[in-house]
Order: C-alpha cells, then sequence, then structure tokens
C-alpha cells in the first residue's frame, strides 16, 4: 500500500535527524517531536490500521525501546496481547537470546521463553528499518519460541540501507520511506 503523501509531510515534520549520532556518520531519527503530538500520533494509528484492516495476528511484539511505543498503541487499539523483545538483561524468568551486529555496534536481544506460543502469527514493531539486523535478530528469537512472525510494521525505513533484503517472506509495511 502507498502512504499518501499528505500524511508523510504532516508525520515528518514531527521527526527531527541528528547527523553524527551516536557516532560519526549515523543519522539518527528523533521520534520525540512526534510523540509529543497527539493528533499525529493518531495519524501514525490510523495509517497503520489502513495497512493492516483485518487485524490478523495473534499478538504485537515490539523492539526494545522505541518499537514498543508503537507496538504499544496498536495492541491497545486491537485488544492484542503484547510482548517484549528487549535488549540484554532487562528481562526476568528464562529468557532466550541472540546478538547481532548494528551498524555502530555489537548488541544482543532477548525475549522471555513463554512470550510466544507455538504457531502464533505475530507482527513485530520497531520505529526504524535501516539495516534489517535488528529486525532478523527478534525475528529468530520469536520463531525459536515457535512462532510466526509473519508482518513486520516500522514507521521509518531507510531504503538505501537495504533492510528489507533481510527480512524475506515477511510483509513488511513502512509508513515513511526515505533515502
Amino acid at each position: 500500500m502507498t502512504t499518501n503523501n499528505h500524511f508523510v509531510e504532516e508525520i515528518k515534520k514531527h521527526i527531527r535527524t541528528f547527523p553524527d549520532f551516536p557516532k560519526p556518520g549515523v543519522l539518527f531519527r528523533d521520534i520525540t517531536p512526534l510523540l509529543a503530538q497527539p493528533a499525529a500520533m493518531v495519524l501514525v494509528a490510523k495509517e497503520f490500521e489502513a495497512r493492516y484492516p483485518d487485524h490478523s495476528f495473534d499478538i504485537i511484539a515490539g523492539i526494545d525501546s522505541r518499537g514498543f511505543i508503537f507496538s504499544t498503541l496498536l495492541a491497545t487499539l486491537w485488544h492484542k496481547p503484547l510482548a517484549l523483545v528487549r535488549k540484554s538483561g532487562k528481562l526476568p524468568g528464562k529468557t532466550f537470546k541472540q546478538s547481532y551486529a548494528l551498524e555502530y555496534a555489537e548488541a544482543t536481544l532477548e525475549v522471555q521463553a513463554d512470550s510466544f506460543q507455538p504457531e502464533q502469527k505475530v507482527l513485530l514493531v520497531d520505529d526504524l528499518l535501516a539495516t534489517g539486523n535488528t529486525l532478523a535478530t527478534a525475528i529468530k528469537l520469536i520463531e525459536n519460541c515457535g512462532a510466526n512472525v509473519t508482518g513486520v510494521a516500522t514507521l521509518i525505513e531507510l531504503a538505501s540501507l537495504n533492510g528489507r533484503s533481510t527480512l524475506p517472506n515477511r510483509q513488511v509495511e513502512t509508513l515513511i520511506l526515505e533515502d
């Protein structure tokens, strides 16, 4: 589905770009101003609703930390359970872990072992699709629990980094596509 230009223009007004953060060469997308505008967040919710009108997922999963914002929004809106994909060391109990490379560091993600049930259909949500490594790692973790990540939703996609190629056989919906 194509995002309408009015939506993109309105939402982009509330996203700042900071060069060289957190290290030289990285253009950081700051969504803090967007979060401070309830009317803009309603527009984001409506646009995600248009992308997933049937809510055919059993559970929504959000990636630490900014993905929590949008996954909570969708889980609440659609009356779906929410599971968290966290940075290492943030979850109690038995967890599954997976390390991976970021554009500027290494990281580890984890999920609680009982967060997902076998064959559950999962919508995985994050704020940004860049190289795709974080999303691909989260998919691996969730699928190790026996669930199926059938959709990926992000607010922003940086197309020039080709992260979508790391997510084959997934319905990937991005609200704002940037170079």
